[in-house]
């Protein structure tokens, strides 16, 4: 059963990987055999890679520089020498009522949430293209398929994500590429906490069946599935990881 879910000698790169999610996903990859790239705008990526052992490395990096992109990817292809598999799992929310949503706001989010991960799939694929072999993974959010109040920015950065995951998959499936999306419900994280808390955040667990959050490991495991050789077939498809939210 180990050996399906094995990550050994592949390379791996998870954005936003200093913390929640990212973190838990890093560490799942690792301990599956997988070197990782961890990517992030918090210096303190460096000493939890160095930590993550496995000869993974950390990259301080803003998302917000898409021009840097191509140069990035090409440093973490130099230091690994391939790539294998890549988690666009970085984020932000910004969550403003309709009426208040700031052009700044909308395009800071557009900017991390949608177009940064597209253009490091772009990348990814391109270099996967050459040994015919390749996951990449999306977060995406429940949100990219249920309306949310004070969401619209994010609702549609993450409906975006889902639609470009699809094309990325028929365009690189020849190639031996997958492309998947995962959507998860909220998810117990510092991010998370800050909006969904209190009285808020019991009323968003009343309507999931399972009457709890999300927990990163959940998530994180997840995303094993999807970039082990055992989700070879699955392609172009949105994991909604919710609990059920999205079903009644």
């Amino acid at each position: 059963m180990s050996h399906s879910f094995s990550l050994h000698q592949q390379v791996a790169i998870v954005t936003g990987a200093a913390s929640g999610i990212g973190l838990a996903i890093a560490q799942q990859l690792v301990a599956a055999g997988a070197k990782v790239a961890m990517v992030d705008r918090d210096s303190t990526v460096i000493e939890k890679a160095h930590q993550m052992g496995n000869d993974s490395r950390g990259y301080i990096f803003d998302l917000m520089l898409v021009d840097k992109l191509e140069e990035l990817i090409k440093q973490i292809h130099g230091d690994f020498g391939q790539i294998d598999i890549l988690i666009n799992n970085a984020g932000i929310g910004i969550l403003e009522p309709v009426g208040e949503v700031k052009v700044e706001s909308w395009n800071a989010t557009m900017l991390i949430n949608l177009t940064a991960p597209f253009f490091l799939a772009q990348h990814c694929s391109l270099l996967m293209q050459q040994r015919r072999y390749g996951r990449i993974i999306n977060i995406a959010s429940q949100a990219s398929v249920i309306a949310l109040q004070d969401h619209a920015a994010y609702c549609t950065s993450k409906a975006g994500v889902v639609s470009f995951t699809k094309v990325i998959a028929a365009e690189m499936g020849p190639f031996g590429i997958t492309c998947n999306a995962i959507s998860p419900t909220v998810v117990e994280t510092e991010l998370g906490k800050r909006y969904w808390h209190g009285e808020r955040a019991e009323q968003m667990k009343n309507k999931i069946p399972v009457r709890r959050f999300a927990s990163t490991e959940e998530i994180a495991g997840a995303v094993l599935y999807l970039s082990s050789h055992t989700a070879g077939i699955i392609n172009g498809e949105n994991l909604v990881v919710d609990g059920g939210y999205s079903v009644i």
